[in-house]
C-alpha cells in the first residue's frame, strides 16, 4: 500500500506525523477474512491475537477507517454483528473468529455491550455520504433497541446491566446495578436514532426515539447526577447513588444529557489534576479515589484511548474546543514517548496508558495486559484525534461541508483528504503576506473557518486551487 493514498497530514510536529503515517502501514496487518463456517465478512479489520469480534472494539474502529480513503472498508465492522443478529433483536458483545458463534462470558450472561451502533452509523454516514444505508440497516437498529428495552430497562425507567456489559472489568463499581454509562449510551442510541430518522426523512422514527431520548434524558438528571460531587453517578438495587467518581460519569455530556451549568460542573473536574485532568488525560477512575492506582491496573487509573475520544468528542457537543485540542495533544505525548523510547528498545503503542508517568499502564493479576500494538484502541488516537482535533477538521459529506476550527495558527492542515468522489487539501502556511491558507479541490464544497473563536467564516470553494489571508477576512 502505497503510503499516498491515504490522507497526509501536515504538522508542526514531526512526531506526530511520522505515528499517523505508521498507523496506516500498520492497520495492513489486521485485516481478516470471513469463512464459509464463521459467516463473517469477506474482509474485516480485528487486532490479530483477539480469538472473537468484539462489538465494542468493531464500533470504535469506524472511527478512524472512515478516514482511509476508501482503501480500508469500514462497514463490514458493524454489518459483521448485524448478520448475526437473532429474532428478537438481540446482538451479542463477541462472537468468535473461527465459528461465527456468539460467546456468553459468566460474567456478561447475555452478552450485551455498550450500544452505539446508531452513534457509530451517524458518523458513517457524514463521512461516506450513503444514505441508502441509513434505510438498510435502520430494521437491524430498531430491532436491537427493542431487545435492550425489553430486557434491560428496570421499572424506573432505567437501565440494569452487569459490570462487565460496561467494559470496565475491574472498575471500583461493586454495588452499581443501574450504570451511568450504559443508561447514558442508550440515550445517545435512542438521540442518533432519531437523527437517522431525519435523515430518512422519516418522522415517525425521529419522534419515537426522541421520545425515548428524553424520557431516560430527564431520569438521568433527576436521579444519577450527585450535586456535591458535581458528577454522574452509578445507582444501587434500591437506587441509591453510589459516589464513586469514574470515567463513566462523563458519557452524559456525549448524550448531550446535562444543561450548561452541569455541564461546566463536568468540565471542571477534566481540567483538575486531582481527578481527571491527570498529566495524560482522563484516567478511568478519579486520581482523589481510594481504588485510584498510579501504575492503571486496569480500570483503577489507566488512560484508555477510547474513553479519552468518547470525553473529548463530548467536549466538542459543549464547544470546548481549546480543551479538547490541548487534552487529545497532551495524550498523544505519552503515546509517542513509548513509541519512541531513549533506550534501546523497540518502541510501540499500547492498549493502555499509565495517567501520570510514562509508559503503558500495569496491572500485576494480568500478564497480558496492556496489548501492544492494540490499533481498535490507539488509532482512534493517532488517526482520528489527529485530524479532527490536533489539526481541527469536522468533515460531512452529505453537506458537503469542511469546518476548520484553528486553536492557534500553526503551520499544518492536510492533502488529500476524500469527500466521496472529491479529494481536498488544506493547508495554512506562514508566507510574505501574512498567514495564508491554501486550498485545493476537484468539486465545490463549503467551508468554515473558526479562528480561536475570533474569526468565523463560510466560504464556497471552488474546484481547482485557491488561497486565502487570514487577514483579510
Amino acid at each position: 500500500m502505497v503510503k499516498k493514498d491515504f490522507p497526509t497530514i501536515h504538522f508542526y510536529d514531526q512526531d506526530f506525523v511520522d505515528v499517523y503515517d505508521q498507523t496506516w502501514a500498520w492497520i495492513q496487518d489486521f485485516w481478516h477474512k470471513g469463512t464459509a463456517k464463521s459467516k463473517l465478512q469477506p474482509r474485516f479489520f480485528n487486532f490479530p491475537q483477539s480469538k472473537t469480534i468484539n462489538q465494542f472494539e468493531a464500533c470504535f474502529s469506524t472511527f478512524f477507517l472512515v478516514y482511509s480513503n476508501r482503501i480500508y472498508p469500514a462497514t463490514p465492522q458493524l454489518d459483521n454483528f448485524y448478520d448475526k443478529q437473532e429474532k428478537d433483536g438481540a446482538i451479542r458483545s463477541d462472537y468468535g473468529v473461527k465459528d461465527g458463534k456468539p460467546v456468553l462470558p459468566e460474567d456478561n450472561p447475555e452478552g450485551v455491550n455498550p450500544p452505539l451502533f446508531s452513534w457509530a452509523e451517524h458518523n458513517l454516514y457524514h463521512k461516506i455520504g450513503n444514505k441508502k444505508r441509513i434505510k438498510d440497516v435502520m430494521p437491524r437498529l430498531e430491532a436491537y433497541f427493542t431487545w435492550l428495552d425489553t430486557n434491560f430497562k428496570g421499572e424506573n425507567g432505567l437501565y440494569t446491566v452487569p459490570l462487565a456489559a460496561t467494559t470496565m472489568a475491574n472498575a471500583p463499581r461493586e454495588k452499581m446495578v443501574y450504570p451511568i454509562d450504559f443508561n447514558s449510551q442508550q440515550a445517545m442510541n435512542a438521540l442518533y436514532m432519531s437523527e437517522l430518522g431525519d435523515i430518512l426523512n422519516d418522522k415517525e422514527i425521529s419522534f419515537k426515539y426522541k421520545r425515548h431520548y428524553f424520557s431516560l434524558k430527564t431520569r438521568i438528571n433527576s436521579l444519577m447526577w450527585n450535586e456535591e460531587l458535581g458528577i454522574y453517578v452509578d445507582l444501587d438495587k434500591q437506587g441509591r447513588q453510589l459516589p464513586v467518581k469514574t470515567i463513566a460519569a462523563f458519557w452524559p455530556l456525549l448524550a448531550e444529557i446535562p444543561n450548561e451549568a452541569k455541564a461546566e460542573r463536568l468540565i471542571e473536574h477534566l481540567r483538575n489534576s486531582d481527578t481527571f485532568g491527570t498529566e495524560n488525560p482522563f484516567p478511568t477512575v478519579a486520581a482523589d479515589e481510594k481504588a485510584f492506582d498510579e501504575k492503571g491496573r486496569g480500570y483503577r487509573g489507566s488512560v484508555y484511548p477510547p474513553f479519552t475520544f468518547m470525553v473529548v468528542k463530548g467536549l466538542e457537543k459543549y464547544g470546548a474546543f481549546d480543551l479538547a485540542r490541548e487534552c487529545s495533544i497532551r495524550h498523544l505525548y505519552y503515546l509517542l514517548d513509548t513509541l519512541h523510547p531513549e533506550s534501546k528498545e523497540k518502541g510501540t503503542v499500547w492498549e493502555a496508558y499509565r495517567p501520570r508517568k510514562d509508559g503503558p499502564a500495569e496491572w500485576p493479576d494480568h500478564e497480558e495486559f496492556p496489548r501492544p500494538l492494540f490499533l481498535p484502541y490507539t488509532a482512534l488516537s493517532t488517526i482520528a484525534l489527529m485530524i479532527e482535533n490536533v489539526v481541527g477538521l469536522y468533515i460531512s459529506l452529505p453537506r458537503k461541508t469542511v469546518d476548520w476550527i484553528v486553536p492557534t495558527l500553526e503551520i499544518m492542515g492536510i492533502e488529500n483528504l476524500s469527500l466521496k468522489r472529491n479529494l481536498i487539501t488544506i493547508l495554512s502556511n506562514k508566507s510574505g503576506r501574512g498567514w495564508e491558507i491554501r486550498l485545493e479541490s476537484e468539486k465545490l464544497y463549503y467551508f468554515t473557518i473558526d479562528i480561536m473563536g475570533r474569526k468565523k467564516k463560510t466560504l464556497p470553494i471552488p474546484s481547482g486551487k485557491c488561497s486565502m489571508l487570514i487577514d483579510k477576512l
